[in-house]
């Protein structure tokens, strides 16, 4: 299939998302649609596959213009889309997702089970795709499940393949082995977009690139330009890959777990057991495939979720099930992973959520009463430091894009005296420039002799910024390691083998 993209144009009110976009992908030619969250790359995939409506612009498949009013169009014309966040319903076996809304059915309208196997047998050995028909999905690996939505494209005749942000979960052997599914579709003659903001993943898979920025291509790049080069196109200047940490000596010990038992919102052991320390003027980096009880552990040390049984101790002092407010208090500063829901209030403004935790401490209160001029000139200096990108620091932090609503969350709880940093996804949606800036002053906050807990699903931060990395799997620490260690052993690790075996 040869796909072509003429001046797309999408709106949402004065916002302009995608503006005159031209893109051609050709048959059998993996093609990488690159920028940073917010570029505009997931709603020009949603216009292409018939999720959204293009203001203004036209969609060609093989020299003939096509109009898609919803998604089962484009399917029956040859597109298929992995989602970032997958679409399968959990409870459903392999087969069961894969013909859903195109379902066999024998007498009386009854799913013909037999058909629906034999189709995914089929589909799944043309295309080197082994995976069990009658396995459950909620049952399967993170990495399994992603090769269950390319199923389901392809057993939909997809000739066109749109890979969403497809590594954002996977572990590095998983990274590998869709790379190495990619490379073999593309052989078969498919045509595949690649939306990512990854160099290194670019780099590795692409036969051509298109960089998009602020909702515009702003250039086209090779598979053999820097990293370097791909960031500066994406970013518009020049920016620094390497996090530059100086040697320093930690400390006493800064935060202590032990044997720690949180439940996930099911009742389920989500931190099974686990024991964690981390001292004063070091990064300990805690990586893992999102889901396995990194969220219930962050939530835990920030006294939103309880301790069902072991212990955290903050410089000394036992904080276990202690509110948030008591937590903050002893000196946490937190960057959550979900900004929205525990990070900010949206409808109120830059300013008030840049003092959020301390609305009543001075010099941002006095005598009962609120310092607005105090809380004004605070905004102002932070807006100005982090680069937040705002009209007006009286604007709803809703009216933020979701980088910027990042760096009022950085740049609020760096601003204050701290006695440890935890940071859940602290680059989650920054644009390279800001990630740059973001990763000197947690390190410079390192060097200062503060202790931080870094929690990330990217493993190029977590090996860029971790003087140590803890790998967790399944609520549980399978070793921690010295950042030399290899991706491949981490990846390992992160699978549930243990530090010694990896």
């Amino acid at each position: 299939m040869r796909l072509e993209l003429r001046g797309i144009t999408k709106r949402f009110g004065s916002f302009t998302a995608n503006h005159r976009i031209d893109l051609t992908v050709e048959p059998g030619q993996i093609h990488c649609l690159l920028g940073e969250n917010g570029a505009g790359k997931s709603t020009l995939m949603n216009v292409l596959f018939g999720l959204l409506q293009p203001d203004e612009g036209e969609i060609l498949i093989d020299g003939e213009a096509v109009h898609f009013t919803n998604s089962g169009e484009a399917v029956r014309r040859g597109i298929g889309m992995v989602h970032q966040h997958f679409m399968l319903v959990p409870v459903f076996t392999v087969a069961e997702n894969v013909v859903l809304g195109f379902e066999p059915v024998k007498s009386f309208g009854r799913l013909d089970r037999n058909r629906a196997r034999e189709e995914i047998r089929h589909v799944s050995q043309t295309y080197n795709l082994e995976v069990d028909p009658d396995a459950v999905i909620e049952e399967l690996p993170v990495g399994i499940q992603q090769r269950v939505e390319i199923l389901k494209a392809l057993n939909h005749n997809a000739e066109l393949l749109i890979l969403d942000e497809p590594t954002a979960v996977l572990t590095p052997q998983e990274i590998d082995a869709l790379m190495e599914i990619m490379r073999s579709l593309a052989a078969s003659g498919k045509s595949i977009l690649f939306i990512t903001h990854k160099l290194k993943e670019v780099k590795a898979i692409a036969d051509v690139i298109t960089v998009i920025r602020q909702g515009e291509v702003v250039g086209t790049a090779q598979p053999t330009d820097s990293e370097g080069d791909l960031a500066a196109l994406m970013v518009g200047r020049s920016v620094n890959l390497t996090v530059e940490k100086e040697d320093v000596t930690p400390g006493e010990v800064a935060l202590e777990i032990t044997d720690l038992v949180v439940r996930d919102d099911r009742g389920l052991p989500a931190v099974d057991g686990l024991s964690l320390s981390v001292r004063a003027g070091e990064i300990v980096a805690l990586a893992g495939v999102q889901g396995n009880g990194q969220t219930e552990l962050v939530e835990a040390i920030a006294g939103m979720r309880p301790v069902e049984s072991g212990s955290i101790r903050l410089r000394g002092r036992d904080v276990t099930n202690a509110t948030p407010r008591e937590v903050l208090d002893a000196g946490l500063g937190h960057v959550p992973e979900d900004r929205q829901l525990h990070g900010l209030v949206l409808s109120m403004s830059v300013a008030d959520n840049l003092v959020l935790n301390t609305p009543r401490r001075a010099p941002f209160a006095r005598r009962g009463s609120r310092n607005l001029g105090a809380v004004a000139q605070n905004a102002g200096e932070l807006v100005q430091r982090f680069d937040i990108r705002t009209t007006s620091i009286q604007s709803p932090v809703a009216s933020l894009s979701g980088g910027n609503q990042q760096k009022v969350i950085v740049a609020r709880e760096l601003s204050r005296p701290l006695s440890f940093l935890v940071a859940s996804q602290p680059t989650r949606g920054l644009d390279v420039g800001s990630i740059e800036y973001v990763h000197r002053q947690i390190v410079d906050e390192r060097n200062g002799g503060l202790g931080v807990l870094i929690v990330s699903s990217e493993l190029d931060e977590v090996l860029a910024l971790g003087d140590r990395i803890a790998v967790m799997h399944k609520g549980k620490i399978t070793g921690v390691v010295d950042p030399s260690t290899s991706r491949e052993t981490i990846g390992l690790m992160m699978t549930g083998a243990h530090a010694e075996e990896s």
